[in-house]
């Protein structure tokens, strides 16, 4: 059996002064410390033995993606089932106290916080997101991959594969920006799971 590594990466700091929840709209770029962020992964990732870059279609995740990419003089694949998750209040406010969640007409949606009610379930993004670590890690067998995706899905592909709850507070996932979930496999099975911030906290 080969071993091999597939990173599981959040995207970097968007620029979004308006605080809108873009979900999967699209044209939303990284802010300039999005992309320093995206800089020091690379750093990071650099003496890796990585044959393969891969990214959610969305502008952050390919723009968090290139100077990996380019570090490694890999080309960027894009692949879908990494996209960010569903949200109904996309492309609207929902900071606490102001926007789209002080409308009475809008809390059908957050009755069950088990279930994501508002948007996407959870068992639809584990399954998309494995199917996308899967097909990373037989692309990048005996070697690593780096797959660039949202903080939902990473969080809950991390719950799918370490055996945790979907349901969970949001305050406490291991999800920061630019951080990656490293997910070791011999052969099929895996063997090793490890959460790091090479661009800081």
């Amino acid at each position: 059996m080969s071993t091999t590594t597939v990173h599981v990466m959040r995207h970097g700091e968007v620029y979004n002064p308006e605080g809108i929840l873009y979900g999967r709209l699209d044209g939303y770029h990284l802010s300039d410390r999005g992309r320093a962020q995206a800089e020091k992964v690379a750093d990071a990732l650099a003496g890796r033995d990585i044959v393969l870059v891969v990214a959610s279609p969305l502008l952050r995740a390919q723009e968090t993606a290139t100077p990996i990419a380019e570090r490694l003089g890999l080309p960027i694949e894009t692949d879908d089932d990494l996209i960010e998750s569903l949200n109904i209040f996309e492309g609207q406010r929902v900071s606490p106290g102001d926007g789209a969640l002080r409308d009475p007409r809008n809390w059908k949606y957050l009755w069950n916080p088990m279930k994501p009610s508002w948007g996407e379930p959870y068992v639809d993004i584990a399954a998309r997101m494995r199917s996308a670590v899967e097909r990373a890690r037989v692309k990048a067998e005996g070697h690593e991959a780096v797959c660039v995706s949202h903080q939902l899905p990473v969080e809950t592909l991390r719950r799918a594969m370490t055996g945790k709850r979907f349901a969970h507070d949001p305050r406490k996932r291991k999800c920061a920006l630019a951080s990656l979930n490293s997910f070791t496999f011999d052969g099929d099975r895996l063997v090793d799971w490890q959460y790091s911030e090479p661009a800081g906290s």
